[in-house]
Parts: C-alpha cells; structure tokens; sequence
C-alpha cells in the first residue's frame, strides 16, 4: 500500500505499453528510444484536451516520476526545530547504491491549496491537469468503478470448522465496487476494506452509507501503525442502522501521525434469510498536509480547467469518461441494441384529479425512459384516456365544500355533522377511496444505490385502491410514508387484512415499502407484478379526523355535557368513568360497559392503571386437604439462560439467549438490546433514557455471536425478539387458554411436589405464528440446586421450541419449593444432665421446602439425673423388702401359734378327764388383745433341751403329755403333767 506522500506512478499513469520498457532500461540507446516514444504519447495525449505547454511541463514531470521507478521520496519526522528531510527510498530492499542525497524538505507546516498536489522532485505545489481535482489538505474517493489504489479489501473466517480451513469458503467474498458505491458481502464471512493515511495535523474522515440489515454486522474503527486500536466510543465504532434507501454520513476525527481505516462487515445467516448489503461512498479524509496526487473526475463529470478542486457533472444529454476535462454529446453509444415493440407493460393508468365539477379520468402513460417501439408490427398503442366519470366520495371524516379536495371535519364533528350530547368524535383516519394521495402521506422511489429513480413514479392512486408504480426497475423500491419492519410478505398474496396494535401513547410513522427483486438490476423485469393497498383505517389518532360518534362520559355535575376522558383503568358506564374491578384489565380494543374489563388469569393480578396482568411471585395449591404455598421472589427479577452453541451452514458459532421475568410486575420486566445496533445511539438513549431498539417484555430472545467467533473485541448481540408479553396466569394443570405444557419434553421427578406451569402469549403475529407465539415456564422444586436455579430447554428442541411457535422452558430451583410450615419438621429429645434436658427440631429430610415458618428455638427442661433415681430406687427396694420380711415374720409367727393352740385343743378332746370343749380353734376377733392378758398359751420359761428330749421319750411310750402353763382370767394357773 503506498504511504501517502510517496511519489510512486502506477499502471493507470504510465500505460500499459510503455511502462514495461521505461523499467527495463537495457541500454541508453533504448533509454533514448523509449523516451521518444513516450514524449510522442504525452503529446497525442494532451493534443485535444489542454495547451502544449501545459502538455509538455505534465509530461516532463511524469518524465521525471518514471525516471525515479527505482525509489521514491518521502519525509522524515518534523524534528524539535520544525524542519525535515527529504529522502529517496528504494522501491527494493537493500538497494540502496545510486540514491539521490538527502536535501533539507519544506517546512512541516507546508501545505498545498485546493487544485495543487506536492511534485517531491521540486518540492513544490503544481496545479492539477484539466480531468483531475485535489482537495489539497484532502483526500476524496467517489469514483467506485474499481477499488482505487490504497485500499484493500482482506476476508476472513476467524471461526472455523473441525478442520481449520477457510481457504475455500472466503475466497470470493470481498467489496465490490458499483460504479458510485461501494458494496460489502452479503455472507457470513468477516470482510475488511482497509485504508491506511498519514496525517500531518490532526484531522477527520468522513463517509455516506446504507446499513438497512441488522443481519450484517458493520463497524468502523481506527489502528495505529503498531496495530493497536485507537480509542473509540461505541456511537463511532458501531454504525447505525439506516432506513431503506437513504444514506447517513458517518465522521470521526483522526490523530496526527499514521491512521488506518477499518470498515468490517460479517454476517450471520440462520436460515435461508438473505441479507442486504452495507453500501458505501464518498469516502474524504482531512488533515493531510498535501495531496500526493491528483484524482481523475468519475464518469459523468469533469474539470475543465488546471488547479480544480471538484469536478462538475456533465450537462443533460452529454456524457463524459474516466478523467474527462469536457462532455462529449450522446450521439452514439459503444453498443446497440434492438428496441423491443411495445406491449402492455410498458405504460400504466392513472387517475387525474377531480377538477371543478368533480370529475375524474383514467389517463395512460408510457413508462421512462420509454425503451420499446410503437409504429412496429404487433406493438400496442397507448389506449385512450377514459370517460370523465364522478369522483369518488370523499373519505369517512371528510366533506366535500364545493372544491375539488375533500377537507377534514372541523373539530368536534364528524362526517354528517356534530355528535350529540353524551357523545363524542372518534377519532383516526380511514382512506378506502384513492383519488389523490391523502396530505398526510408522501411517496417516493428509490434503488439500492440511490440512482436512477428520479421522475419514477412511487404509489399510484387508483380510485379504489393505491398500488405500486409499474415503471419502477426491478431492482427499485417503492415507499409509502405516512421506520422497524413490523410484517412482510413474499410472493403471491391474495386480498387479505392486517391489524397491527400500539399498546403505547407515541407518535409513530409507518411505512409500506415494495420491491420486485432484491438484485440489483436497471432492466425491467416483472413490471405487471404490483402490490395494491385497499384501505388503511388508523384508530384514536389524536389529530385524526371522524366518521362516527362514541358514547363518552360527562362531567359530575348532573346537567353536565361536555364529555370528559376517563382515567387509565376506567370504563365508561352510563356515561360515568367507572374503575375496572380488582384484577381485571382493559382490553385493547375497548368495549362500553363492565364487559370491557377481562378477568386476569389463574395466579395473576392487574397494575393499577389495569393495563395488565402479571404475578406476583406468589401461588398457593390445594390437593387432599394439603395446602402448598409457593413464594418465587427468591429466584430474582429476571432469569437468564444460553443455550447452544448452535452453528450456521458455514460454520459460525452462535448461541440463543433468552431473558425471562417470570415476576413481570412493575419494574421488573426482560430487556433484550442489539449491541450491534444500538451502541452508537448514545445520544437517543440519554434523551429517553431507554435503549434505542432495545426489547422490553416479559421473555426475549437475542443472538449472540461470541468475540472469540468473528474477531469483534466484544461479543455481539442482534436479532432481538419478543417471545411474551402478555401472563396469561400460573396453574399445575397443563392446558391454559389453549397454550399447552409438555412435560414429556423434560426428565421425570419423584418429586411429590407438583410443577407449576407459568403460560405467557405475544400479541404480535408472524408468518409462521398466526396467532402469536406462546411460552410455557414450568417451575420445578429441587432441593439440590441452588435458590437462582438452572434454566434448561428440550434436548430435542435445543432452540426451546419444536414448532417455531410454542416455547418451553423448565426452571428448577430450591427457591421452587413450596413455603415450609409445622408439618416439615419433628423434635427431638435430648439426654437428661446436670438436671437439665434440651428439646430440639430438624427438618424432615429431603426436605422440599423453602421459606415459610422458622424452625422453633431449643427448648430446656428441668429433669432428675440417672444417679439420683438409682439411689431412690434401692433405697425403696431395701425398705420395701425389709417391711415383707417383717410381715412374713409377724404372720408366720402367728400362724405358729394358731397351730400350737389347735393342736392342743385336739390332743385335749382325747383325754378322759375332758375339759369343756372349746367354743372354737380360731381366734376370735378381740381375741387378739385378750391374749396377752388372759388366755394366752405360753411356754413354760424353764423348758430346755432335756425337758423337750423327756417329752419325747415319754411320747414314745404312749404317754402324749406336755407340760403347759394356761393363763385365765379366772384361774391363775393350772398345770397338767
């Protein structure tokens, strides 16, 4: 790449037959011979186009650039005084024999004027040749028929596949050039145009561009000469995105030194999408001391004098070549071709507008340029102009005041007249009769270089409907104004109808656009193929106009008429403003009476202004008598999942990531933002102070492309949709407002404690979704994770969707648990020490709640130790033992007794000397207390050994005797022997 301040003669300066023998310089006889031949070709050159001096000084100096091929000039740094050095550098490495001597240069604030460029053999500024402009201090490119020297375009894969092989997949992708622009890729291969400059002073570059695909990513940046990137903020690196045909100017201000110019594009195609491509023009540097050369004047303009700083266009009907110092008229071209007979596609009908008798004519046009042949065989003719017929009438809320224009009705009324008491205006727009183009609309025509399409014509009226101009090329839009891509359609459609719903108060702009192709083509093609719009109804526009009348509430005051807005929330009533009930919201398109406020879902409940439904985070369940309660604040405001990698055809790694407030109340809503996109809109962020392009709702999606994937220093982030926007409520049932569960999609649980299913719905239609997308969030407890849980989706849906339609997620947490209560813990006793036992409580493992009741505090009892109830215990035992012995004693005793006495009595009955009987053998009660006084038996106290072994011997010889002393009370003693 040639530093600019080089002299260096290219290809296009020498041409191509005499460069090859001024380079090989065999001998001075040849040296001489060439030189003739190329004064001769200076000559025939500038013969026509500027005097023969001016011819001959140009063609000394090129004389002089040619004979230093071998090396070039260049600057040294300005030094501490302000001075440099002019030196030759070789063309080749190590050659360095021969070279001119270094010479003291100009100084460093030098600089050259419009028109000049610095000739470095004199060091002085010389006038630019009639066909060529400088900007002196400046660098301009907008001649785009080739790439121009000093730029290069370098494609890269920087992610590649298994193989590492990119040498077959982005080979072909580079910048291409279209005559008056630029055009970048349009595949996923990461293309950089680069330009390199040195400033002398502190300067600017500036450039006009098309960005309408946020498909294709496009940034702009700046390097030093050691490669490192300069500082830049995100609103000048990354480029905003640019309505369809209209071109932004993007600046950024340079350093001294060495610049080089980045612009890089990379797309990313999931699907079969085709993106449209980045286009780019009118490139102009500042800050250069000098222009090293002087630029040649694009195709279609000129410079008819030396020292110009611009070239001018050619006038109409001339045309002009590369580097052209006067227009050549159009008498001819380099080829012809046969000019078609005309057919029906080549005119269109319009309809005139209503003159002052209210009369309208279809008239037709041929389509310009008009290309085919009328007075051929088998041509058609233009038709004539119809009948004068009556106009149509005018659109509901206008009225016709004996002009030829409709008006709008006065404020306060409506199309037959004013609104009667109680009632009001509603107001909006309706156009289903096309005579002229409403006032509020504009239309336009445009292709993708922006050329072209002057005196096209856009939308067309037609009397009952508005359709697409038929003398557009192929390769040309139309708009209609009256700018995001809300719906599109493709191909073959019937009548159909539209509805598009602004859930917001804003002013918006809307625009239908219409193009054949999306290749960029001048012939045309498919001209009979149009799209026709019937009617356009705009609703509670507020500078709208009326139709009809609405019933409207009044004024508290009971002979009050004047009609009064209701407040968010409200309905009207008998002609009051009446608040919806508690968890009820208004529907969007609003009906009179109680019948206007729907009842929230299971779960759910309204904001205050009842514009909506959503949780909050609390759901209670009830099965068996078994009452679960279930707090889901504990998981956070929005939850987060990244799935994949996902990969395009090509290779390029991405993944989904999805944001999910399942708590969307107030403030705590998912934000899904194009990075891409949207840094460079700093300044709309600071005044809204939301993010320009940014999705809020409750689930979003967004692309992300790893920085590691295409070479970008930060990951990027486009593609950012709305999944839901609407709760429609939280159930363990599976089916809610026909949006369906499938926890056949997940792994089973054991779990006890049921799922909750949490169903959302998006309002907004697409292609494939008729009735909007739906999402299914299923909350599952899992004591094993942690309380923000994981978020997964179907292995065999790894996109969380298996019909494009429908999204299901499973999030399993701690925090999922139901609220623990008295029946998931039990307590424990402990041992009895130092006269105190403690009571404790555990949960019940696993335990499967969370939240709710606290485990009670411990709880100390007074208790009597082991030790202390031993000793008690044998103390008891040993008194206990000694009174038994002490009664079996006393009654053994006493039994002795009872039996002595009996067997006395019986030895007595025998004797001959009989005593009277006894009453009784037994004592008899009170006989106890007798007995001791009176008629107690005792032994004598002498009996001993001897008496008792005489008693019985003499037993032994038939005497059966024993001596015994009685007790009377009324004998004192008697003895037997």
């Amino acid at each position: 790449i040639p530093t600019p301040g080089h002299t260096v003669v290219s290809e296009r300066t020498r041409g191509p037959w005499w460069s090859s023998c001024l380079l090989t310089s065999l001998s001075p006889c040849l040296s001489f011979i060439c030189l003739s031949l190329f004064l001769t070709y200076c000559s025939k050159t500038h013969r026509h186009t500027q005097p023969l001096s001016v011819s001959l000084h140009h063609c000394v100096s090129m004389l002089s650039l040619v004979l230093q091929t071998d090396y070039y000039y260049e600057y040294t740094e300005c030094d501490s005084t302000g001075s440099r050095w002019r030196v030759a550098i070789p063309q080749s490495h190590g050659s360095c024999i021969g070279l001119p001597e270094p010479v003291r240069g100009t100084e460093c604030t030098f600089s050259c004027e419009a028109g000049e460029f610095l000739e470095m053999s004199a060091q002085e500024c010389t006038q630019c040749a009639a066909g060529t402009y400088s900007l002196g201090s400046g660098i301009r490119f907008d001649d785009w028929e080739t790439i121009p020297s000093g730029f290069s375009s370098l494609a890269t894969y920087l992610d590649n596949g298994p193989h590492g092989d990119d040498s077959t997949t982005c080979n072909s992708s580079t910048w291409f050039p279209q005559g008056g622009y630029l055009e970048s890729n349009r595949d996923e291969c990461t293309v950089s145009l680069i330009y390199a400059v040195h400033l002398k002073k502190p300067g600017s570059v500036s450039f006009d561009y098309q960005y309408p695909d946020g498909n294709l990513f496009f940034e702009f940046f700046i390097q030093n000469d050691q490669c490192q990137e300069m500082d830049q903020t995100a609103d000048k690196k990354w480029l905003k995105l640019t309505s369809h045909g209209e071109w932004a100017t993007h600046t950024v201000n340079l350093k001294s030194g060495t610049n080089i110019l980045y612009w890089r594009t990379a797309g990313i195609l999931i699907g079969a999408k085709v993106v449209k491509p980045v286009l780019l023009k009118n490139v102009h540097i500042e800050g250069v001391a000098y222009a090293s050369e002087c630029f040649p004047c694009k195709p279609g303009t000129f410079s008819q004098t030396p020292g110009s700083s611009s070239c001018q266009p050619c006038p109409r009907d001339t045309h002009s070549g590369h580097g052209a110092s006067s227009c050549t008229p159009s008498e001819g071209s380099a080829e012809c071709k046969a000019r078609p007979p005309c057919s029906k596609k080549d005119y269109f009908q319009i309809h005139t507008p209503c003159d002052l008798e209210g009369k309208t004519q279809v008239t037709y046009r041929w389509v310009e340029p008009q290309i085919c042949l009328v007075d051929v065989d088998g041509a058609e003719t233009l038709p004539p102009s119809g009948d004068r017929e009556p106009c149509p009438p005018c659109n509901p809320g206008f009225y016709n005041n004996d002009t030829a224009t409709c008006s709008p009705c006065p404020p306060g009324t409506f199309s037959d007249g004013s609104c009667p008491a109680g009632t009001e205006p509603a107001v909006g727009y309706q156009y289903k009769w096309w005579n002229v183009l409403p006032a509020s609309m504009k239309t336009s025509c445009f292709n993708v270089g922006n050329s072209k399409c002057d005196g096209m014509n856009g939308w067309e009226v037609a009397g009952d409907h508005i359709r697409s101009g038929a003398g557009v090329p192929s390769s040309q839009s139309v708009l209609l104004k009256s700018t995001r891509v809300v719906a599109s359609w493709e191909g073959s459609k019937v009548r159909q109808s539209y509805t598009h719903i602004m859930t917001k108060n804003a002013s918006v702009s809307y625009t239908w656009a219409y193009q054949r192709t999306n290749q960029a083509s001048d012939v045309r093609q498919n001209v009979n193929s149009v799209a026709s719009i019937y009617s356009i109804s705009v609703s509670n526009a507020v500078d709208g106009v009326s139709s009809e009348c609405q019933t409207c509430a009044l004024l508290s005051q009971p002979s009050g008429s004047l009609c009064v807005p209701c407040p968010p929330g409200h309905y009207i009533h008998t002609s009051q403003c009446t608040e919806c009930p508690p968890n009820t919201h208004l529907t969007s398109h609003s009906t009179l009476g109680p019948e206007a406020c729907k009842p929230c879902g299971p779960s759910s409940k309204s904001n205050k202004e009842h514009s909506r439904c959503y949780s909050d985070c609390v759901f209670s369940y009830s099965e068996n008598n078994v009452s679960l309660s279930f707090d889901y604040s504990s998981l956070g405001s929005v939850g987060t999942l990244m799935n994949g990698p996902s990969f395009t055809t090509k290779g390029t790694k991405y993944y989904h990531l999805f944001n999910i407030s399942l708590c969307g109340g107030e403030g705590r809503r998912a934000v899904c933002t194009d990075n891409v996109t949207d840094l460079s809109s700093a300044d709309s962020q600071k005044e809204t102070e939301e993010p320009a392009n940014a999705v809020e709702t409750l689930i979003c999606q967004s692309t992300i492309i790893p920085s590691s994937g295409r070479g970008f220093h930060t990951a990027l982030s486009s593609q950012s949709i709305s999944l839901a926007d609407t709760f429609l409520g939280a159930t363990v049932a599976l089916t809610l407002d026909g949006v369906k569960a499938r926890p056949d999609l997940f792994p089973q649980t054991t779990n006890k404690v049921p799922d909750v299913n949490f169903f959302y719905r998006s309002l907004e239609v697409t292609s494939s979704c008729d009735k909007g997308r739906n999402v299914v969030v299923t909350l599952r407890c899992n004591p094993d994770r942690s309380t923000q849980g994981e978020l997964t989706v179907p292995s065999q849906c790894p996109a969380g969707t298996c019909d494009g339609c429908t999204f299901h997620f499973l999030w399993e947490s701690s925090g999922a648990c139901p609220q623990c209560t008295s029946t998931n813990y039990h307590q424990i006793e402990g041992a009895c020490k130092g006269g105190l036992q403690d009571t404790l409580y555990v949960w019940t493992e696993p335990k499967r709640c969370v939240g709710g009741v606290s485990l009670p505090e411990k709880k100390t009892w007074p208790c009597e130790s082991m030790d202390f109830l031993v000793k008690m215990g044998a103390t008891i035992g040993t008194f206990t033992a000694a009174l038994l012995f002490s009664i079996t004693c006393y009654f053994w005793k006493k039994n002795k007794r009872l039996e002595f006495k009996y067997s006395k009595l019986v030895m007595s009955s025998n004797k001959e000397c009989e005593l009277p009987g006894a009453d009784s053998c037994a004592v008899m009660e009170g006989e106890e207390n007798e007995g001791e006084m009176e008629d107690e038996v005792v032994y004598s106290k002498k009996t001993s050994l001897i008496r008792k072994l005489q008693a019985i011997a003499s037993r032994g010889n038939g005497r059966s005797y024993e001596n015994v002393q009685l007790n009377s009370s009324q004998s004192n003693g008697l003895v037997w022997g």
